[in-house]
């Protein structure tokens, strides 16, 4: 019966979403700006409400983002800045996460009000002569590996491996090698997963 259900809801999102879908390629078409219109449309599906909503944004995902699995979870509130993002299989993100060219690979799991930017390049600021807005930047492809899981509140400017843990309201600013326990800002390893110490790291976050 669940099975069924889902394939009715996927149904029924796919059908919702279809105008908005052919809004944004016509725009795409006319020479409108792909990421501001994706920024738009992002922020406005992120406050659709309940189950349904759920179904409509992974439908919308599935056609703008790079990729987008069948079975991913977006939470309400949750918003994309750049259609470069990708999402593994069973990825889940809890509400109010914010997203930019990030590669969450299978079973990823974002706790609420995750942040995942695009790298830490995105505003250059060396000169002292211009605006920083005026510097431009570098935005770049960031990737948390398979089984991961952000906590709370954390903010990702650089690649998690496989099979993670970073602890709620840590700031990861460096690469985190596979099975890694960090926590901080910046994040530091606290331990390895398995053994007592990652027991003991487990009760500290």
């Amino acid at each position: 019966m669940k099975a069924i259900l889902k394939r009715v809801g996927d149904s029924l999102a796919f059908l919702l979403t279809a105008p908005v879908v052919l809004l944004i390629r016509a725009l795409y078409a006319m020479g409108a700006d792909r990421v501001q219109v994706f920024a738009w449309v992002s922020q406005w599906a992120s406050g659709w409400w309940g189950p349904l909503g759920s179904y409509c944004r992974r439908a919308l995902y599935q056609r703008l983002l790079d990729e987008c699995a069948n079975d991913v979870c977006i939470s309400f509130g949750t918003i994309f800045s750049r259609p470069g993002a990708r999402l593994g299989h069973r990825v889940y993100l809890g509400a109010f996460c914010n997203i930019g060219m990030a590669h969450l690979e299978d079973d990823v799991l974002l706790g609420s009000n995750v942040h995942v930017l695009s790298g830490k390049n995105q505003h250059a600021f060396q000169r002292d002569d211009l605006p920083i807005r005026e510097q431009g930047g570098r935005y770049e492809l960031v990737r948390v590996g398979r089984g991961s899981w952000l906590g709370n509140g954390a903010i990702v400017m650089a690649d998690v491996g496989e099979g993670c843990v970073v602890a709620a309201g840590s700031v990861v600013t460096k690469p985190v090698e596979d099975l890694s326990i960090v926590g901080g800002n910046p994040a530091r390893v606290i331990a390895k997963r398995g053994g007592s110490s990652a027991r003991d790291a487990g009760e500290e976050t």
